[in-house]
């Protein structure tokens, strides 16, 4: 069985706007690395549609981009993506697949069949598979920024505290810091 690994950039006062976020080369690699180390991604539909609607247009070199940008967008389409919706059920983009039906017997059955395990990059998805008690690990890349604004991780709250042990923290030289923690159980 492989892990649920929620990943995701975050600024200091907890903001997961994707525009507050450095995004440069180094981000890239490190997102990167994290999907090589995985087996499969899993979103949500607002994430998989806003993933949709640029990178595929990188990987086939429609869109200028410098070479971390174009390996992490030629890579994230060869990976096979797993998307949660409810409202929408034709995902057309290479290797994306729906999970309908149960969201805690559907997830636990992909990290079931996924021995590398799946990265999870939605929040509100996540606060959802974190309240059905599925996510094992947080690799957040902290950003040294303080947005002022929404929305924020968890903002709509979990039923208990999670705790976390660090697993690792890694600086990065834009200032970002990347933390690894696993789930505290019991």
């Amino acid at each position: 069985m492989g892990l649920l690994t929620f990943s995701l950039n975050l600024t200091l006062d907890g903001c997961v706007d994707h525009q507050e976020g450095i995004a440069d080369d180094e981000t890239h690699t490190f997102f990167t690395r994290l999907m090589n180390e995985s087996g499969a991604m899993l979103w949500g539909r607002v994430t998989y549609e806003m993933m949709e609607g640029y990178w595929p247009a990188v990987a086939r070199g429609e869109e200028k981009a410098p070479p971390a940008i174009l390996e992490w967008a030629v890579k994230l389409e060869a990976k096979p993506k797993y998307v949660v919706s409810s409202t929408r059920t034709d995902f057309p983009w290479s290797n994306s697949h729906h999970i309908d039906g149960d969201l805690h017997t559907e997830v636990q059955k992909l990290k079931d069949s996924t021995p590398a395990g799946v990265l999870l990059g939605s929040g509100n998805l996540a606060t959802e598979l974190d309240r059905l008690d599925l996510i094992d690990e947080y690799k957040f890349l902290v950003h040294p920024r303080i947005a002022g604004h929404g929305p924020t991780l968890y903002q709509s709250g979990l039923p208990s505290t999670r705790r976390l042990e660090l697993i690792s923290s890694m600086p990065l030289r834009n200032g970002a810091v990347a933390m690894h923690y696993r789930r505290v159980r019991g």
